[in-house]
C-alpha cells in the first residue's frame, strides 16, 4: 500500500475456478467504473487499466493469480476495496464455481 493519501493499492489473489473470463471482467469494469479514481491492474509485468474491459480481457488472469489493485484519487482507498472485495468474493459467482469442479475429473 502507497503512502500518498489520494493513492491506494492492494494485492488480491483470483479464487474462482475460470478466473477473470467475460462476464467476471465486465463486473470488474462495471465496479471501477462507479468511482472517479483511476483504477490500475498490475500483473506480470504489465498494468491495465480496470475501466476497459478489453484491456482487463488481455490479461488472461487465471485461477491462481495475484493482482495488484491500485487507484490514484479522491475515493482510490474505497474503489480498491470494493474491487478487492469483489475479487475475495469470486466475482460473486458461486454457480459457476461448483460447475466447474462437478465437471472436473
Amino acid at each position: 500500500m502507497t503512502h500518498d493519501p489520494s493513492s491506494f493499492s492492494r494485492q488480491v489473489e483470483i479464487t474462482n475456478a475460470l478466473g477473470l473470463h467475460l462476464r467476471t471482467a465486465a463486473k470488474f469494469e462495471e465496479s471501477a467504473r462507479r468511482f472517479r479514481a483511476d483504477v490500475r491492474v498490475l500483473f506480470n509485468g504489465c498494468e491495465y487499466n480496470g475501466k476497459s474491459i478489453m484491456s482487463l480481457l488481455t490479461m488472461a488472469a487465471e485461477k491462481g493469480a495475484i493482482l495488484t489493485i491500485e487507484a490514484k484519487g479522491d475515493d482510490a482507498r474505497d474503489a480498491v476495496e470494493a474491487l478487492a472485495e469483489l475479487v475475495i468474493a469470486k466475482f460473486h459467482e458461486i454457480d459457476e464455481e461448483l460447475g466447474a469442479e462437478e465437471s472436473a475429473p
